[in-house]
């Protein structure tokens, strides 16, 4: 089956054709600034040299459009026509309490995930407007949704509820939900499988370090805890995202900055993490580099970004009494050495015993602790895309 896998901003949109049979990604690409003066597509067929096209994309449907005008251009395509598309994977943010697994969309189904979207305000609406949008253009082709929520839905009361008034989750369903669902289901099932055993005979903790970041415990097989809240918003220190803080700091900032408490909200998602700490960058490359240099703000963005990690590990071994699987993904998990060895200070307590060689290696499923390592630290590089492919062929084909 040929699948498009769609990933819906509020002013962007990703996607990939995958070959589910051989799992080869035959084109990809992103719109960017949809709505926006500057907009463009960036598209790659296959292993080809990337090309970038600007063109005016006022809305999710006309990214749509040209995403598959691309995909069957004469030039740049790789496909002959819309017939051969079998089917849609949506990437979906939120599915609050409702949804537990992915799902074929239907008008019932969309209904649910308006019902969501106070939840995820900047997430939800576009998600539902790249699903409209395939339905106007492809109608016919089935589209299935596959949420950032699911994989976390197994989490237990004593996880996901807050130290709040009960009515309030009653009511208005205030919890944590967590996120990167589909990275942390992917990577924990390929941890296993690297190891040669079955995920539920595992106690793993998935670090997912990109921009956006979140860890997960994953006690046999299970999302029994994970670091994201309610919102993306809580946990560990991100790019620009503040992660935990007490919240008596959002009034207080208000009242000293003479602004509402969603503009401190919005510096806390979109100014503060170790952008804010270093004043310098979000790219953790750039940081390392700085820090290398001798920038002190760069060095202590770093560090306090580790140990806040190592926090989380080690309170997520204590979630599950034991861990014997580490596994680091995603952006600086896969790719940045400097960020694994700061992160590793805090954990060689469990027996890792990371090896200084291995952890220079970027971008590659490797086992970084040695034979003799009590618990296996390892990288394995998450493919979210490949993964919503997956469920969408599990879904249609029945």
């Amino acid at each position: 089956m040929k699948v498009l896998v769609i990933n819906c901003g509020s002013s962007s949109l990703k996607y990939q054709l995958i070959d589910s049979d051989t799992q080869e990604v035959q084109a990809k690409g992103l719109c960017e600034r949809i709505g926006i003066e500057g907009s463009a597509i960036v598209h790659q067929p296959g292993s080809a040299p990337k090309v970038k096209t600007e063109a005016d994309m006022p809305d999710h449907t006309a990214a749509v459009r040209l995403v598959l005008e691309k995909l069957t251009d004469a030039s740049v395509g790789v496909i002959g026509s819309l017939d051969e598309i079998d089917a849609v994977g949506h990437r979906i943010v939120h599915g609050g309490e409702k949804f537990a697994g992915s799902v074929v969309i239907t008008d019932e189904v969309i209904k649910e995930i308006e019902k969501c979207s106070d939840l995820a305000p900047l997430h939800n609406p576009a998600n539902l407007i790249g699903i409209h949008s395939c339905w106007e253009i492809m109608p016919g082709v089935p589209m299935v949704g596959v949420f950032d929520t699911a994989f976390h839905q197994t989490m237990p009361k004593k996880a996901y509820l807050y130290g709040l008034p009960h009515e309030y989750y009653e009511q208005y369903q205030v919890r944590r939900y967590g996120f990167h669902g589909t990275s942390h289901d992917f990577v924990s099932e390929r941890a296993a499988q690297i190891l040669g055993k079955s995920r539920d005979d595992l106690k793993i903790i998935v670090c997912h370090l990109g921009n956006g970041a979140s860890i997960s415990a994953v006690d046999h097989g299970k999302s029994v805890d994970t670091s994201m809240g309610m919102t993306p918003l809580e946990g560990l220190i991100m790019g620009t995202r503040s992660g935990d803080l007490d919240p008596a700091v959002i009034p207080f900032l208000a009242a000293r900055l003479g602004i509402s408490a969603e503009e401190v909200v919005d510096i806390c998602n979109k100014k503060s993490g170790v952008l804010g700490l270093s004043g310098l960058s979000s790219d953790f490359r750039d940081l390392a580099e700085a820090a290398a240099a001798g920038n002190e703000m760069a060095e202590t963005a770093l560090e306090t970004y580790a140990y806040r990690v190592g926090k989380y590990i080690g309170a997520y071994t204590a979630a599950m009494n034991g861990v014997d699987v580490i596994v680091f993904t995603a952006g600086a998990g896969e790719n940045n050495a400097e960020v694994r060895k700061l992160i590793g200070q805090y954990i060689g307590y469990l027996g890792t015993n990371i090896d200084e060689e291995k952890n220079r290696t970027r971008g590659e499923e490797i086992v970084l602790s040695d034979a003799g390592a009590k618990v296996v630290t390892m990288v394995v590089p998450t493919n979210e895309e490949l993964a919503i492919a997956k469920e969408t062929v599990r879904l249609v084909r029945g």
